[in-house]
Protein backbone atom coordinates (compact mmCIF):
# COMPACT_ATOMS: atom_id res chain seq x y z
CA UNK A 1 0.00 0.00 0.00
CA UNK A 2 2.76 2.37 0.91
CA UNK A 3 4.38 2.05 -3.08
CA UNK A 4 0.95 2.65 -4.24
CA UNK A 5 0.49 5.76 -2.49
CA UNK A 6 4.36 6.62 -3.50
CA UNK A 7 2.92 6.41 -6.92
CA UNK A 8 0.17 8.38 -6.74
CA UNK A 9 1.79 11.68 -5.17
CA UNK A 10 4.35 11.25 -7.58
CA UNK A 11 1.51 10.83 -10.27
CA UNK A 12 -0.31 14.36 -9.10
CA UNK A 13 2.58 16.12 -8.97
CA UNK A 14 3.51 15.35 -12.04
CA UNK A 15 -0.07 16.38 -13.18
CA UNK A 16 0.12 19.53 -11.38
CA UNK A 17 3.51 20.71 -13.08
CA UNK A 18 1.77 19.76 -16.63
CA UNK A 19 -1.55 21.83 -15.58
CA UNK A 20 0.93 24.90 -14.50
CA UNK A 21 3.22 24.89 -17.65
CA UNK A 22 -0.42 24.78 -19.57
CA UNK A 23 -1.57 27.34 -17.90
CA UNK A 24 1.25 29.84 -17.53
CA UNK A 25 1.00 32.89 -19.26
CA UNK A 26 3.50 33.19 -22.52
CA UNK A 27 4.66 36.64 -23.37
CA UNK A 28 3.04 38.16 -26.23
CA UNK A 29 3.89 41.75 -25.99
CA UNK A 30 5.59 44.55 -24.83
CA UNK A 31 5.06 48.10 -25.05
CA UNK A 32 7.81 50.69 -24.60
CA UNK A 33 8.14 54.66 -24.32
CA UNK A 34 10.96 56.54 -23.79
CA UNK A 35 11.67 60.22 -23.79
CA UNK A 36 13.15 60.65 -27.54
CA UNK A 37 13.70 57.86 -29.74
CA UNK A 38 16.20 60.95 -31.45
CA UNK A 39 19.15 60.38 -28.21
CA UNK A 40 21.07 57.59 -28.48
CA UNK A 41 20.60 56.89 -24.86
CA UNK A 42 17.19 55.53 -25.34
CA UNK A 43 17.63 53.78 -28.78
CA UNK A 44 20.72 51.96 -26.62
CA UNK A 45 18.10 51.38 -24.02
CA UNK A 46 14.94 49.75 -26.32
CA UNK A 47 17.76 47.33 -28.14
CA UNK A 48 18.40 46.32 -24.19
CA UNK A 49 14.96 45.44 -23.91
CA UNK A 50 14.46 43.66 -27.15
CA UNK A 51 17.26 41.52 -26.78
CA UNK A 52 16.06 40.33 -23.02
CA UNK A 53 12.84 39.88 -24.30
CA UNK A 54 13.80 37.66 -27.32
CA UNK A 55 15.37 35.37 -25.16
CA UNK A 56 12.00 34.45 -23.45
CA UNK A 57 9.83 34.75 -26.58
CA UNK A 58 11.45 35.12 -30.07
CA UNK A 59 8.36 35.93 -31.28
CA UNK A 60 6.93 38.42 -28.87
CA UNK A 61 5.42 41.59 -30.27
CA UNK A 62 7.85 45.09 -28.73
CA UNK A 63 6.10 48.06 -29.93
CA UNK A 64 8.46 50.92 -29.20
CA UNK A 65 7.72 54.98 -29.15
CA UNK A 66 9.10 58.14 -28.67
CA UNK A 67 7.41 60.53 -25.71
CA UNK A 68 9.51 63.66 -26.92
CA UNK A 69 9.25 64.80 -23.82
CA UNK A 70 5.96 65.45 -24.17
CA UNK A 71 3.03 64.32 -20.95
CA UNK A 72 0.40 64.53 -23.15
CA UNK A 73 1.87 62.96 -26.01
CA UNK A 74 3.39 59.62 -23.44
CA UNK A 75 -0.16 59.58 -21.82
CA UNK A 76 -2.03 58.90 -24.71
CA UNK A 77 0.91 56.29 -25.15
CA UNK A 78 -0.28 54.59 -22.11
CA UNK A 79 -4.05 54.27 -22.81
CA UNK A 80 -2.79 52.67 -25.99
CA UNK A 81 -0.90 50.37 -24.18
CA UNK A 82 -3.89 49.70 -22.11
CA UNK A 83 -5.97 49.41 -25.10
CA UNK A 84 -3.89 46.90 -27.06
CA UNK A 85 -3.43 44.52 -23.72
CA UNK A 86 0.76 44.02 -23.12
CA UNK A 87 1.32 41.63 -21.34
CA UNK A 88 4.38 44.52 -19.78
CA UNK A 89 4.55 48.25 -19.69
CA UNK A 90 8.52 49.73 -19.83
CA UNK A 91 8.59 53.74 -19.50
CA UNK A 92 11.10 56.19 -18.96
CA UNK A 93 8.47 58.64 -17.10
CA UNK A 94 8.57 61.91 -18.95
CA UNK A 95 6.98 63.40 -15.43
CA UNK A 96 7.17 60.98 -12.67
CA UNK A 97 4.42 62.83 -10.60
CA UNK A 98 1.72 63.86 -13.73
CA UNK A 99 2.23 59.90 -14.96
CA UNK A 100 1.03 58.38 -11.79
CA UNK A 101 -2.34 57.40 -12.78
CA UNK A 102 -1.95 56.50 -16.00
CA UNK A 103 0.77 54.40 -14.91
CA UNK A 104 -1.94 53.12 -11.87
CA UNK A 105 -4.47 52.75 -14.98
CA UNK A 106 -2.13 50.30 -16.58
CA UNK A 107 -1.81 48.37 -13.57
CA UNK A 108 -5.10 48.04 -12.86
CA UNK A 109 -5.59 46.47 -16.69
CA UNK A 110 -2.94 43.70 -15.19
CA UNK A 111 -0.31 45.28 -17.13
CA UNK A 112 3.22 44.95 -15.21
CA UNK A 113 5.07 48.35 -15.52
CA UNK A 114 8.88 48.25 -15.87
CA UNK A 115 10.55 52.35 -15.32
CA UNK A 116 14.61 52.58 -16.42
CA UNK A 117 16.36 55.53 -16.32
CA UNK A 118 14.12 58.11 -15.06
CA UNK A 119 12.15 56.72 -11.64
CA UNK A 120 8.38 56.43 -11.10
CA UNK A 121 7.20 55.80 -8.04
CA UNK A 122 4.36 53.13 -8.62
CA UNK A 123 6.38 51.45 -11.23
CA UNK A 124 6.42 47.43 -10.23
CA UNK A 125 10.08 47.57 -10.61
CA UNK A 126 12.82 50.62 -11.32
CA UNK A 127 16.01 50.53 -12.74
CA UNK A 128 18.02 53.86 -12.89
CA UNK A 129 22.16 55.04 -13.14
CA UNK A 130 22.65 56.62 -9.52
CA UNK A 131 21.96 59.73 -10.82
CA UNK A 132 23.49 62.34 -7.69
CA UNK A 133 26.51 60.00 -7.99
CA UNK A 134 27.36 60.95 -11.34
CA UNK A 135 26.65 64.58 -10.91
CA UNK A 136 28.88 64.25 -8.09
CA UNK A 137 31.77 62.41 -10.03
CA UNK A 138 31.36 64.89 -12.55
CA UNK A 139 31.32 68.05 -10.64
CA UNK A 140 34.06 66.33 -8.67
CA UNK A 141 36.44 66.52 -11.61
CA UNK A 142 35.86 69.89 -12.57
CA UNK A 143 36.62 70.96 -8.65
CA UNK A 144 39.73 68.96 -8.60
CA UNK A 145 40.73 70.26 -12.41
CA UNK A 146 40.03 73.74 -11.06
CA UNK A 147 41.77 73.68 -7.88
CA UNK A 148 38.25 74.57 -6.15
CA UNK A 149 37.36 77.77 -7.27
CA UNK A 150 36.42 79.70 -10.67
CA UNK A 151 33.66 80.45 -12.78
CA UNK A 152 30.99 77.65 -13.66
CA UNK A 153 28.32 77.17 -16.11
CA UNK A 154 25.57 74.58 -15.66
CA UNK A 155 24.39 73.10 -19.01
CA UNK A 156 20.51 72.13 -17.62
CA UNK A 157 17.73 70.21 -19.18
CA UNK A 158 14.13 68.97 -18.58
CA UNK A 159 13.57 68.26 -15.31
CA UNK A 160 12.97 64.88 -15.39
CA UNK A 161 14.18 62.83 -11.72
CA UNK A 162 17.56 61.84 -13.54
CA UNK A 163 18.42 65.64 -13.96
CA UNK A 164 17.08 66.81 -10.66
CA UNK A 165 19.22 64.11 -9.04
CA UNK A 166 22.56 65.10 -11.21
CA UNK A 167 22.35 68.49 -10.66
CA UNK A 168 21.69 67.89 -6.57
CA UNK A 169 24.92 65.70 -7.22
CA UNK A 170 26.86 68.29 -8.83
CA UNK A 171 25.57 70.95 -6.72
CA UNK A 172 26.28 69.25 -2.89
CA UNK A 173 30.26 69.22 -4.93
CA UNK A 174 29.92 73.00 -5.47
CA UNK A 175 28.58 73.92 -2.39
CA UNK A 176 32.08 72.32 -0.71
CA UNK A 177 33.92 74.63 -2.81
CA UNK A 178 32.82 78.32 -2.30
CA UNK A 179 35.15 79.96 -4.93
CA UNK A 180 33.42 77.87 -7.46
CA UNK A 181 30.63 80.49 -8.18
CA UNK A 182 27.42 79.57 -10.81
CA UNK A 183 27.37 82.48 -13.36
CA UNK A 184 24.87 80.86 -15.18
CA UNK A 185 22.28 78.08 -15.31
CA UNK A 186 20.00 77.33 -18.20
CA UNK A 187 17.69 74.86 -19.66
CA UNK A 188 18.92 73.45 -23.38
CA UNK A 189 16.16 70.85 -22.96
CA UNK A 190 18.76 68.63 -23.00
CA UNK A 191 19.41 68.33 -26.51
CA UNK A 192 22.52 69.27 -28.71
CA UNK A 193 20.88 72.32 -30.59
CA UNK A 194 19.45 73.69 -27.24
CA UNK A 195 23.07 73.08 -25.95
CA UNK A 196 24.86 75.26 -28.74
CA UNK A 197 22.16 77.92 -28.32
CA UNK A 198 22.52 78.36 -24.92
CA UNK A 199 26.33 78.05 -24.65
CA UNK A 200 26.14 80.81 -27.34
CA UNK A 201 24.37 83.47 -25.43
CA UNK A 202 26.10 82.37 -22.24
CA UNK A 203 29.33 82.81 -24.01
CA UNK A 204 28.29 86.34 -25.16
CA UNK A 205 27.01 87.19 -21.48
CA UNK A 206 30.52 85.98 -19.71
CA UNK A 207 33.75 86.90 -20.82
CA UNK A 208 35.54 84.40 -18.94
CA UNK A 209 34.14 80.60 -17.55
CA UNK A 210 35.83 77.97 -16.10
CA UNK A 211 34.26 75.26 -15.86
CA UNK A 212 30.87 73.66 -17.50
CA UNK A 213 28.75 70.90 -16.18
CA UNK A 214 26.27 69.61 -18.50
CA UNK A 215 23.25 67.46 -16.93
CA UNK A 216 23.18 65.15 -20.43
CA UNK A 217 25.89 64.43 -23.37
CA UNK A 218 23.87 65.98 -26.27
CA UNK A 219 23.81 69.45 -24.40
CA UNK A 220 27.33 69.36 -23.45
CA UNK A 221 28.26 68.14 -26.92
CA UNK A 222 26.27 71.46 -28.23
CA UNK A 223 28.31 73.73 -25.61
CA UNK A 224 31.61 72.56 -27.41
CA UNK A 225 30.53 73.31 -30.51
CA UNK A 226 29.50 76.55 -29.70
CA UNK A 227 32.97 77.09 -27.93
CA UNK A 228 34.64 75.83 -31.26
CA UNK A 229 32.43 78.25 -33.17
CA UNK A 230 33.09 81.08 -31.11
CA UNK A 231 37.18 80.22 -30.01
CA UNK A 232 36.71 79.83 -26.61
CA UNK A 233 39.06 77.64 -25.23
CA UNK A 234 39.72 78.75 -21.71
CA UNK A 235 36.93 76.07 -19.75
CA UNK A 236 36.42 72.69 -19.30
CA UNK A 237 33.26 70.75 -19.52
CA UNK A 238 32.28 67.47 -17.47
CA UNK A 239 29.49 65.64 -18.16
CA UNK A 240 26.85 63.01 -17.82
CA UNK A 241 25.81 59.98 -20.00
CA UNK A 242 29.03 58.35 -21.91
CA UNK A 243 27.24 57.98 -25.27
CA UNK A 244 29.17 57.24 -28.49
CA UNK A 245 29.38 60.62 -29.77
CA UNK A 246 31.16 61.88 -26.58
CA UNK A 247 33.37 58.33 -26.27
CA UNK A 248 34.26 60.08 -29.90
CA UNK A 249 35.62 62.93 -28.83
CA UNK A 250 36.95 62.26 -25.74
CA UNK A 251 39.47 60.09 -27.71
CA UNK A 252 40.47 62.45 -30.62
CA UNK A 253 41.40 65.49 -27.88
CA UNK A 254 39.40 67.73 -29.87
CA UNK A 255 36.86 69.04 -27.61
CA UNK A 256 36.44 70.50 -23.96
CA UNK A 257 34.25 67.86 -22.80
CA UNK A 258 36.98 66.04 -20.58
CA UNK A 259 34.59 63.84 -18.34
CA UNK A 260 31.74 62.35 -18.43
CA UNK A 261 30.16 59.80 -16.18
CA UNK A 262 29.09 57.25 -17.80
CA UNK A 263 25.96 55.08 -18.18
CA UNK A 264 24.72 51.71 -19.20
CA UNK A 265 21.51 52.38 -20.89
CA UNK A 266 21.26 48.94 -22.39
CA UNK A 267 22.45 47.10 -19.34
CA UNK A 268 19.59 48.92 -17.19
CA UNK A 269 17.13 48.78 -19.33
CA UNK A 270 17.76 45.27 -19.96
CA UNK A 271 17.83 44.64 -15.89
CA UNK A 272 14.76 46.37 -15.55
CA UNK A 273 12.89 44.77 -18.10
CA UNK A 274 14.52 41.07 -16.05
CA UNK A 275 12.48 42.15 -13.01
CA UNK A 276 9.31 43.48 -14.59
CA UNK A 277 9.17 39.68 -16.07
CA UNK A 278 9.68 37.86 -12.91
CA UNK A 279 6.65 39.56 -11.58
CA UNK A 280 4.75 38.58 -14.82
CA UNK A 281 6.07 35.06 -14.10
CA UNK A 282 4.47 35.37 -10.52
CA UNK A 283 7.97 35.92 -9.06
CA UNK A 284 8.75 38.32 -6.36
CA UNK A 285 12.34 40.28 -6.98
CA UNK A 286 14.59 40.33 -4.33
CA UNK A 287 15.08 44.21 -5.41
CA UNK A 288 12.66 46.43 -6.87
CA UNK A 289 14.16 49.49 -6.96
CA UNK A 290 18.17 49.42 -8.52
CA UNK A 291 20.35 51.71 -8.47
CA UNK A 292 23.02 51.12 -10.96
CA UNK A 293 26.91 53.09 -10.22
CA UNK A 294 27.93 55.39 -12.81
CA UNK A 295 31.53 55.52 -13.76
CA UNK A 296 33.54 58.15 -14.72
CA UNK A 297 35.24 58.65 -18.19
CA UNK A 298 38.28 60.56 -19.05
CA UNK A 299 40.95 60.47 -21.34
CA UNK A 300 43.07 58.73 -18.83
CA UNK A 301 40.43 55.51 -19.25
CA UNK A 302 38.78 56.09 -22.35
CA UNK A 303 40.69 52.87 -24.38
CA UNK A 304 39.00 50.46 -21.95
CA UNK A 305 35.65 52.18 -21.67
CA UNK A 306 32.88 49.72 -23.48
CA UNK A 307 30.21 52.20 -24.35
CA UNK A 308 26.74 51.84 -25.24
CA UNK A 309 27.47 50.45 -28.83
CA UNK A 310 30.19 47.89 -27.77
CA UNK A 311 29.34 44.20 -28.54
CA UNK A 312 26.99 42.52 -25.83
Amino acid sequence: MKSVLRLSVGAFALLATSAFAEDAKPLKSIGISVGSLGNPFYVAAVEGIKAAAKKVNPDVKITAVSADYDLNKQLSQIDSFVGAGVDIMMIVPVDPKASVPAIQKAKDAGIVVGAFDTTASNADVSVATNNVKAGEEACGYLADKLGGKGNIVILNGVQVSAVVDRLAGCKSVLAKHPDMKIVADQNTTGSRDGGLQVMQSILTAQDHIDGVFGTNDPASIGGDLAAKQLNRKEFIIASVDGAPDTEKLIKSGNTQIKATASQDPYTMAAQSFGLAYDIFEGKKPAETKVLLDPKLITADNIADYKGWTAAR
